[in-house]
């Protein structure tokens, strides 16, 4: 009997059944609501400062030539009246470095400055947020819209937004590529259909790139893909001014009519309306306290004063300030005093240090080069005339857009005497433009005039028409007897 009862449990065991989970959640579209304010203007002074910078620059002349081009098939960098060579990387470095050190110090002073209001991403998101806006209208017309069937006003109304993204997409490749291949050529060869592979490559690409950021990914750049949002949070502290809801005014939180109190049934200056989450372009709610999705652009403040003007409470629940401010209720002059700590008074002086050295670099920057390499096949020789002799091969380049005279003198050593092999003697006469030359100099000096061993020298190289003089240092050998 009981082996029976056995068979019949056995029989109707229900078997276990597998479960899959997804490691992967799909993003839910944001929606970002329009907004307007002070950050909100300042965030459009950005983009149209930024973006005049960026779509104008290549059309200026400068001495009849593109002001700014980087002529990577003559190994040229025009910007403005300068002229760069790949041997100028150094400046790129420097250059490098300055930007590193600024983005530390304004993040130091008050966090994501860069990201909220000049970073590329969120320049071309507000520019494409804002014709979708125009297009489809506001956050509650995109979403019926989105969620409504297909018709000729859906459909109209994604083309066009379609037509205007690709559009937008593509001219800031053509803008792009015009920093590499001089922009008034560039377009004209567009329209007669002669652009070459790589040109076309590159404003497809770019312009691609510029519409799938900007048009879809948005958000999702700023929460995974830039590394930027990792790791800032070593360079906060204290001190350190960012987008802050003060929780100790707003909490509890809940609806109430404007009538009714600031503080009325017991609750706090937030009246849950969410449309500081209904703004943020990233779909956080700051009310949960600083996260790394948070680009510090202030569209939560704008938002939140609004709705405090218009309940006639106090603005200031979502604000800049920093957490020591904010515990410790200080007084904005309190806060900015603050300013003056360690970290930022050493970023500073770094920052400032390598900005002014590189800025003097610059200055005197000479407009030609001298390289000088010896002989090494032979170290040192006797002339027929009893004479002491180096032999050198120097290496003369004019960085200049004009033919240009130079004058070359040694020193170091008394009673040294230079010979040029070769171009008649005067090798450094009427260099072309850009033009690169290699000499051959013999330098004698007199059997008996200093002690045997390796002397110190110097060739100097003057250019005649600016006086401008660059030494370079080398080594005068003389032989033991």
């Amino acid at each position: 009997m009981s082996d029976i009862k056995e068979s019949a449990v056995t029989k109707t065991t229900i078997p276990e059944q597998e479960v899959v989970l997804s490691l992967y959640k799909s993003a839910d579209k944001i929606y970002a609501r329009s907004v307007s304010g002070i950050f909100h203007k300042w965030r459009w002074v950005m983009v149209w400062a930024t973006q005049l910078f960026f779509y104008g620059v290549p059309w200026l002349q400068w001495d009849g030539r593109q002001a700014m081009l980087f002529d990577l098939e003559a190994k040229r960098f025009y910007i403005f009246g300068l002229i760069f060579h790949p041997q100028d990387l150094i400046y790129l470095s420097f250059l490098l470095i300055v930007s590193a050190l600024a983005l530390f110090l304004f993040t130091a002073v008050a966090g994501r400055l860069w990201c909220g209001y000049t970073c590329p991403q969120t320049v071309y998101t507000e520019i494409y947020m804002w014709m979708e806006q125009k297009i489809e209208g506001d956050r509650i017309a995109r979403m019926r819209l989105d969620d409504s069937k297909w018709n000729l006003n859906k459909i109209t109304r994604k083309s066009l937004k379609q037509f205007a993204w690709i559009t937008f997409g593509l001219w800031t490749g053509v803008t792009f590529v015009g920093y590499f291949s001089p922009i008034r050529e560039l377009v004209p060869a567009i329209f007669e259909w002669q652009l070459g592979g790589w040109e076309t490559f590159w404003i497809c690409f770019y312009g691609f790139a510029t519409y799938g950021n900007a048009g879809y990914m948005r958000e999702q750049v700023c929460k995974y893909m830039c590394p930027y949002a990792r790791f800032q949070s070593a360079m906060f502290d204290g001190d350190t001014m960012t987008v802050t809801y003060d929780e100790a005014r707003g909490e509890p939180r809940g609806a109430r009519s404007k009538k009714a109190g600031e503080n009325a049934n017991g609750l706090g200056s937030c009246i849950d309306c969410s449309i500081c989450v209904q703004v943020c372009p990233t779909g956080i709610d700051i009310r949960n306290g600083l996260q790394y999705e948070c680009i510090g652009c202030g569209a939560c403040i704008d938002a939140c004063d609004d709705v405090m003007d218009k309940m006639g409470y106090a603005k200031g629940l979502i604000k800049y300030t920093t957490q020591n401010g904010l515990e410790n209720r200080w007084t904005r002059q309190q806060m900015w005093r603050r300013l003056l700590r360690p970290r930022v008074l050493v970023y500073t002086a770094i920052l400032s240090a390598l900005t002014i050295g590189m800025v003097v670099s610059l200055y005197f920057k000479p407009d030609f080069r001298l390289d000088v390499l010896r002989d090494r096949a032979m170290m040192a020789r006797y002339t027929n005339e009893g004479k002491i002799e180096n032999v050198y091969n120097l290496k003369l380049e004019n960085d200049t857009e004009s033919s240009r005279d130079y004058t070359l003198k040694v020193t170091g050593l008394p009673d040294i005497a230079v010979h040029i092999s070769d171009n008649n003697g005067q090798p450094f006469k009427g260099l072309k433009p850009f033009e690169t030359r290699n000499v051959i100099v013999e330098l004698q000096l007199p059997d008996g005039v200093t002690s045997a061993g390796s002397h110190k020298i110097y060739f100097e190289m003057m250019d005649i028409a600016s006086k401008d003089t660059i030494k370079e240092k080398s080594v005068f050998i003389v032989p033991s007897n």
